[in-house]
């Protein structure tokens, strides 16, 4: 996970255990994941590192986006998809129970955004990219209604998309909220990807974007970084944030 152009992070707070409070499918591969809020606020956009304990004292960490907003009374939510061969997503997947006790450590980050940093402000996300956007969404209902925001989230299927339900309703009904989803293997857009027309369109809608966040596997992210640029958005406007090798 790795933000690009970015000041360093502040150093991390000390691992402590959190139990799980709820766990609740959110498609066939992901599950939503809450626990009690961390010890200090986080910002939007911001991860937290996982860290699991065999009894032999082998130790496996991840990062994992948080998908909440800040202060959301329900806790901290994280939005983990189970891979195979993963150890840690592999945990969540199959064994994790509410009430068992995992070590968390965070917030981390500096891929972030708030109320007070304002808008137009234009997310893309592919795949679980979307998590941490999500939680920009979240958040901009809840503290700053009045800023533009777009959303482009790619997907392969509508029954793999992240809060598709969600998304879609904050679309119909939060005035300046506004959601393109692209389905890459199925319905109209099949074999389409983000392209040059699809973000001129959403610059044409939104404006100019004062932020643009873009979150996804390296080549989703290092593509579309570079079509923002090609579109007119200038490169210090652009924050990204990669999954994967």
């Amino acid at each position: 996970m790795n933000g690009v152009a970015s000041p360093p992070s502040p150093a991390p707070s000390p691992w402590r255990a959190a139990t799980i409070r709820a766990i609740t499918p959110v498609t066939p591969r992901v599950k939503s994941f809450r626990f009690d809020p961390l010890d200090r606020p986080h910002r939007a956009g911001q991860h937290v590192d996982v860290r699991l304990t065999a009894p032999d004292g082998y130790q496996a960490q991840r990062s994992y986006s948080i998908a909440s907003a800040p202060g959301d009374p329900a806790g901290l939510e994280l939005m983990i998809e189970g891979l195979e061969a993963g150890e840690v997503s592999g945990f969540f997947d199959t064994v994790a129970e509410v009430g068992d006790d995992i070590e968390l450590r965070g917030p981390v980050g500096t891929f972030t955004w708030g109320a007070q940093d304002g808008g137009p402000v234009l997310l893309i996300g592919g795949g679980s990219g979307v998590v941490p956007l999500l939680a920009m969404v979240r958040e901009r209902a809840l503290r700053a209604p009045e800023v533009p925001m777009l959303l482009i989230y790619s997907a392969r299927k509508a029954a793999e998309a992240i809060a598709r339900a969600e998304l879609a309703a904050r679309s119909r009904d939060e005035t300046g909220f506004d959601l393109t989803l692209l389905l890459t293997r199925e319905g109209a857009t099949a074999g389409r990807r983000i392209d040059r027309v699809m973000i001129d369109t959403a610059i044409e809608c939104l404006g100019m974007p004062r932020h643009a966040f873009v979150c996804g596997g390296n080549g989703f992210v290092g593509t579309v970084a570079d079509l923002l640029v090609e579109a007119g958005v200038k490169p210090g406007v652009v924050r990204t944030e990669r999954f994967g090798g």
